[in-house]
């Protein structure tokens, strides 16, 4: 069975900084590019941010680059997702994602493994 966990959501105020953690279990880890979505309440989950299975290559939304950084450890079996210079429009529910596929699809059907989300907000 696959588990996608996310953890180190929480409240920051504008200008901070969170790390989100992926632990994902039930597959071979190194086969799988990882992402990041996230949905804010009545819209569309968004693409932020993804990563190569090596993690050689990654792609994120254009409202985070040069603030957000995901990376990811193999050997742990975990992706992260940092995040700097928080804004309120930032404040979602972020969720982690697990596909096989080439390269980085930023669309939500591609991506076929889904945590339960981690709440992050932002205050100004």
């Amino acid at each position: 069975q696959v588990r996608v966990i996310e953890s180190g959501g929480g409240l920051v105020q504008s200008g901070g900084s969170l790390r989100l953690s992926c632990a994902a279990s039930g597959l071979t880890f190194s086969l799988y590019a990882m992402g990041w979505f996230r949905q804010a309440p009545g819209n569309e989950r968004e693409f932020v941010a993804g990563i190569t299975q090596s993690g050689d290559d990654a792609d994120y939304a254009d409202s985070v680059k040069g603030r957000f950084t995901i990376s990811r450890d193999n050997a742990k079996n975990t992706v992260y997702l940092l995040m700097n210079n928080l804004v309120p429009e930032d404040t979602n529910v972020y969720y982690c994602a697990a596909a096989r596929m080439h390269g980085i699809l930023p669309i939500e059907r591609a991506w076929g493994y889904w945590g339960q989300g981690t709440q992050v907000t932002v205050s100004s």
